[in-house]
């Protein structure tokens, strides 16, 4: 009896022991490929497709047993893997284009689905990028309502967003960039986004309209980049070569490995292209690096490397009539001092983010940036050098107030920079025609350094699942130092001095409100800021203008987004009011000289629409299309340059309309393809009025064909047309161009022909 009661307890306890071993809990994380965005009330299912868990606030999901799981959230493609005994699992998800509306985003600070977002935001998804050429950013930002992207070469560009940024003469200003946290916007408020490689990154994020109470400076808004991340759990190689019109041939290399807590992918790419036009040749290589390691539960770092070699030549604007009979040709002075910029840019970015507990966690980032460059230009040859750093740091937490999920976030960031320019006399026109520029003695030697810090807080209170409440707010100071390097004589005054803005306070005010599951409203008044680049503030006598004031804004909006009929249509529409004073104006008082004045105030009234509408999806076959539109009403309410009245003038460099339409296919089969058509209303190119740009449209499309050769090779060859139908338009214009020496003002940058881009890309899974 008491052996057998022995065997008993004893096989008791093996069972019991063995048992625990064999439900030892499986713990992981779910999160955004790209963005590694924790991704909460993910559905975990078994095969029996029940619903076993779903995960929590903070991304992490806690299993009893192994097996083949199912991971889905909307917005994402579903993912299905096998977890065995493993301790800790990363498990990434990827965006469902088709389901946008639901995606989780970040640009806001605090990450929330779109739909409820509570400010006019825009994803451009991975899909829009492939469909896109590989080489020219403009196609795909422009498909975006409110942004427009003119360009005059591949590294001549301005973007606009409302309208801000459209009184720049040269590339883009009042708007704010990063990639991934890490800033690309210098102190000046200067941005350049189209040196980057498309194919390092994932989908773009846009803010629209007044985002300074999130991001500091920037009146126009806020591009935000998501580079393109390595998969975990494997290794890749993948290859890509394209020819195109007009000389151009770009190759493409990129790396990825992961293993199951870290993914590292190094992008290559060099481009070539004789230009469409005279003196327009172009030549980038650029090397990009993104890594990420999960250390711990807790803990997360992620790299950042961006390197860019580029040498573009400048054929600049031409004239009228150059435009309208001979586009090709570059400006006689920039052809004859073969003008070209060279330049090398790099960022350095280090990023960590800890989860103190399920509620609380941290995010830092510190960076540095360096762009070297040398421009000949007819008056004179450009030298300059920046290098900048910062730190970016904020805390997240989550907790019930009355019951009700609040979100918050604070922080701050600090960046500084130092940027010296030389200038020298170009001898181009005392050499042989084909000498083109020669460095003569120098002009002026330049030191500026700016800096600037901004601290900022947000926060989401949920009054209902329906209805969430935005509050944030932005405290920002923005200095400069002036050096000047050069003899000082009656002809070159000293210019060295401080100038220092008050510290400008930006709110923020925002409702979201779910009409139903899959339809929203929003509201929002936001308050922005641009700040003066040193260069504006100096006078021809040498002085620092201190009189200057930062432009500033209130932005006021309304808008709705949603989806209908099981996510096939998909809607956006935005209705607002900019209000804008202390407009800065660069007045040009000679060839390479700009003095700037606050000459009064703009308002913006804007109307944006966006409609995606999928006619066909199934297993076999995808066919959507899209269309969006965007009504342009600025005006100068006050406007006084000199002696020049231009109050109740239609804004200058901004077009009074864009419609977008296109349609886009994708099937089992391997082919697919898209064709989009643009149609730019016309837009003035004086502050007096008295010249407008005529209106175009363009048409362009791309087909393809992928095939999965065995389970580790894919193939996919592509055939694209630009301007199908050769329109002769103008690119990009130069509003207010002044004409010297008796000449003719050269407002136009004449855009490409018909022009096509022909590749293969081969991608390799070990």
């Amino acid at each position: 009896m008491n052996c057998t009661l022995k065997n008993i307890l004893t096989s008791l306890f093996l069972s019991i022991t063995f048992t625990s071993f064999g439900q030892s809990k499986i713990k992981g994380k779910i999160i955004d490929t790209n963005s590694n965005i924790p991704l909460a009330m993910t559905q975990i299912k078994n095969t029996n497709n029940e619903v076993i868990t779903t995960s929590n606030l903070d991304g992490t999901f806690e299993l009893s047993n192994s097996g083949l799981y199912s991971f889905k959230k909307e917005g994402y493609i579903k993912k299905t893997i096998e977890l065995n005994n493993n301790p800790y699992y990363i498990i990434q998800l990827n965006i469902n284009p088709s389901e946008l509306n639901e995606v989780i985003i970040n640009a806001n600070h605090i990450p929330k689905k779109l739909k409820k977002a509570t400010a006019s935001i825009h994803i451009i998804s991975s899909k829009d990028i492939r469909l896109s050429n590989n080489t020219d950013f403009s196609p795909i930002l422009n498909r975006t309502p409110g942004v427009f992207m003119q360009s005059g070469a591949l590294n001549t560009n301005r973007i606009t967003i409302r309208g801000i940024g459209s009184r720049n003469l040269f590339g883009t200003s009042k708007i704010r960039a990063y990639f991934k946290d890490i800033p690309l916007t210098n102190g000046s408020g200067e941005t350049t986004i189209e040196d980057f490689e498309l194919a390092s990154m994932s989908h773009f994020e846009i803010t629209k309209g007044a985002a300074s109470s999130i991001y500091g400076a920037g009146l126009g808004g806020v591009i935000h980049i998501n580079p393109q991340n390595a998969f975990l759990n494997q290794s890749s190689l993948n290859t890509e070569l394209s020819l195109g019109s007009f000389g151009l041939k770009k190759g493409i290399i990129n790396i990825n490995h992961g293993t199951s807590k870290n993914s590292f992918r190094a992008v290559y790419s060099d481009t070539h292209s004789d230009g469409f036009r005279d003196n327009n040749e172009y030549n980038r290589q650029t090397f990009t690096v993104t890594s990420n390691h999960f250390l711990s539960e807790k803990d997360e770092l992620s790299f950042l490397a961006s390197y860019v070699d580029l040498k573009a030549f400048i054929p600049s604007s031409i004239t009228e009539t150059d435009y309208l009979n001979t586009p090709k040709k570059a400006d006689f002075n920039w052809q004859q001092a073969k003008g070209f910029e060279d330049a090398k840019r790099g960022i350095l970015g280090l990023s960590w983010s800890h989860d103190y507990n399920t509620k609380i966690k941290q995010a830092t980032s510190i960076f540095m940036s360096f762009r070297d460059a040398y421009e000949p230009r007819p008056f004179n040859i450009l030298e300059e050098n920046t290098l900048g750093y910062g730190i970016r740091t904020r805390v997240l937490g989550n907790q019930k107030l009355f019951n009700k999920m609040l979100n918050w976030t604070f922080g701050g960031e600090l960046f500084r920079d130092t940027y010296t320019y030389k200038t020298f006399e170009n001898l181009y026109e005392d050499f042989p025609a084909d000498t083109g520029s020669v460095e003569g003695k120098p002009l002026s030697n330049f030191k500026e350094k700016r800096s600037y810090y901004n601290v900022f807080a947000e926060a989401n209170y949920e009054f209902s699942d329906k209805t969430t409440l935005s509050m944030g707010l932005n405290l920002n100071e923005t200095a400069y130092k002036l050096a000047d390097r050069f003899e000082v004589s009656s002809e070159n005054p000293d210019q060295s001095g401080n100038f220092k803005f008050k510290s400008i306070v930006s709110p923020k005010f925002g409702l979201s409100h779910l009409f139903s599951e899959n339809i929203s409203v929003f509201s929002s008044v936001s308050h922005g800021f641009s700040p003066i680049s040193l260069n504006e503030t100096l006078l021809p006598n040498g002085q620092i203008n201190t009189n200057l004031k930062p432009e500033t804004g209130w932005n006021f909006e309304i808008g709705s987004r949603g989806s209908m009929l099981n996510n096939s249509i998909q809607f956006s529409m935005a209705i607002y009011r900019l209000n804008i004073k202390n407009l800065l104006v660069s007045r040009r008082t000679a060839q390479d000289e700009f003095i700037g004045i606050n000459a009064g105030k703009t308002q913006h009234d804007g109307l944006e629409l966006g409609l995606n509408y999928e006619w066909l999806q199934n297993e076999n076959i995808t066919l959507s299309s899209f269309i969006n539109y965007t009504l342009n009403n600025f005006s100068f309410k006050e406007f006084i340059d000199d002696t020049d009245d231009f109050s109740g003038n239609d804004l200058t460099g901004v077009p009074s309309d864009i419609f977008n339409a296109g349609i886009l296919f994708d099937s089992a089969f391997g082919f697919y393809g898209n064709i989009n058509f643009q149609y730019v209303g016309s837009m003035p190119i004086t502050d007096a009025n008295n010249l407008y740009s005529d209106s175009y449209n363009i048409t362009n499309f791309k087909i393809g064909y992928q095939s999965n050769l065995n389970k580790t090779l894919k193939l996919d060859v592509f055939f694209g047309l630009n301007n199908i139908f050769d329109t002769q338009y103008a690119s990009q214009i130069l509003i207010n161009a002044s004409g010297f020496g008796g000449n003719a003002p050269r407002y136009f940058y004449p855009g490409n022909p018909v022009n096509y881009f022909t590749g293969i890309n081969v991608n390799y899974v070990f």
